[in-house]
């Protein structure tokens, strides 16, 4: 699973583009404070730039991604002979999105980019935030 970006819904639902809506449905990204691990290809990052005024991301490892599984990963309830829209890790379902708790310590701005606020490109220090969340 290595190379994969990691995007965090930072903003809500009132006051959004439909499009913008949409986009984030297709992402997985339901809530706030909602997290998903997708691979980087063209069309994800297309994706990810559409939003990129709504959720925060940056490039994860695997380790990031084993320790979300260990402490919120939900096991999924729904048809497995549907569409593969789980990770099976070990046997076990999980769901291909991860519910966080607000992060310790809060965010500088949920409107601004993010040297100077929550939005944007994070790079590695997306894992920070992650930890903070979890």
């Amino acid at each position: 699973m290595t190379n994969k970006i990691a995007v965090v819904r930072i903003r809500g639902k009132v006051n959004i583009n439909q499009e913008v809506k949409d986009t984030l449905e297709m992402l997985r990204l339901y809530n706030k404070n909602f997290c998903v691990f997708i691979e980087p290809t063209a069309q994800s990052i297309g994706m990810i730039k559409k939003v990129k005024d709504f959720v925060t991301y940056g490039e994860a490892d695997d380790e990031l991604f084993n320790e979300l599984v260990a402490k919120r990963g939900q096991e999924f309830k729904g048809d497995p002979n549907k569409k593969k829209k789980y990770y099976e890790i070990e046997g076990k379902k999980y769901c291909k999105y991860f519910r966080l708790h607000p992060p310790r310590g809060g965010l500088k701005s949920t409107k601004k980019p993010f040297p100077r606020g929550a939005l944007g490109n994070r790079k590695e220090k997306i894992a920070d935030l992650i930890r903070r969340m979890t």
